[in-house]
């Protein structure tokens, strides 16, 4: 019993690390936003999937839609640069996530043998 109730301790104490990890930090969607804002039907859309991904969290989605984006031959150099620095910070959120979770993680798994019965 007291095993599974430390196991259910890691995964919330890892799920909380990967949550707040979300909140903090953040990604300054400011500038890329009005660099697309004049732009193409197509490209516009695109960059405002890419808004909507970093709002909701969806990072991964965020990185696959400015892949998508960055592959258009068509952007202006602001454009390029714009998605070069959002890249980045979405990148830079993605690894920060990762550490804290792995570290959450790797101090749950610690605390499990304290409760185990002796």
């Amino acid at each position: 019993m007291k095993t599974t109730r430390w196991i259910h301790s890691a995964i919330m104490a890892l799920t909380l690390a990967m949550s707040s990890c979300s909140k903090q930090g953040g990604v300054d969607t400011a500038l890329f936003e009005k660099t697309f804002k004049s732009a193409e039907a197509p490209v516009q859309s695109s960059a405002d999937k890419v808004v909507a991904a970093i709002q909701s969290a969806d990072y991964s989605g965020a990185l696959a839609e400015l892949r998508s984006l960055s592959n258009n031959a068509n952007l202006s150099t602001e454009q390029q640069q714009a998605i070069k620095e959002i890249t980045a910070q979405v990148e830079k959120l993605i690894a920060a996530a990762a550490s804290q979770a792995a570290g959450a993680a790797g101090q749950a798994v610690k605390d499990i043998p304290k409760g185990l019965p002796k």
